[in-house]
């Protein structure tokens, strides 16, 4: 159809021509209410951006005088961050005159590494920084399968 035809019968039914397409040979047009065709498109883009899951990086401080409670509840809460599928650096800080037993530090970092063994893989290796010993760890792809499956078992029933 010519582009008189189209705009003719766009006006006669009190709606827009729209190029959908304008790269086609011929360009490919649509006769339809512009401001719901852009609301319609920014609800899609919504949706798509909320479907989407962003690989984050969450962070747990620990101090190397830590008692043994303050130490199970923040395991826990990297465990909960695991759960969720976001990566968890784990960081001890070092203030004062700490940082002359790293060893105390050292101690933390395996300690959480052993209660989380199964459900964490270690991304990278220990990093220190000047006031600091830092390890990253991500969820394991066995237990993100283990989840699939338990969720479409929930789905299904």
């Amino acid at each position: 159809m010519s582009l008189p035809q189209a705009l003719e019968l766009a006006r006669e039914h009190e709606l827009d021509l729209v190029e959908i397409s304008p790269t086609a040979a011929p360009p490919v047009c649509k006769i339809l209410d512009y401001g719901k065709y852009k609301y319609e498109q920014t609800k899609k883009e919504r949706k798509a951006k909320k479907g989407q899951k962003i690989g984050l990086l969450k962070e747990v401080r620990f101090r190397p005088k830590i008692e043994e409670h303050d130490l199970q509840s923040k395991i826990k809460k990297v465990k909960e961050f695991i759960e969720d599928g976001s990566k968890v650096r784990i960081v001890v800080r070092f203030r004062g005159r700490e940082i002359i037993y790293p060893e105390l530090g050292w101690k933390i970092l395996r300690k959480v590494a052993e209660e989380l063994a199964g459900k964490v893989v270690v991304s990278n290796e220990i990093v220190r920084n000047a006031r600091n010993i830092a390890l990253t760890l991500s969820p394991s792809t066995s237990n993100k399968s283990r989840e699939d499956k338990s969720d479409a078992k929930t789905k299904n029933t």
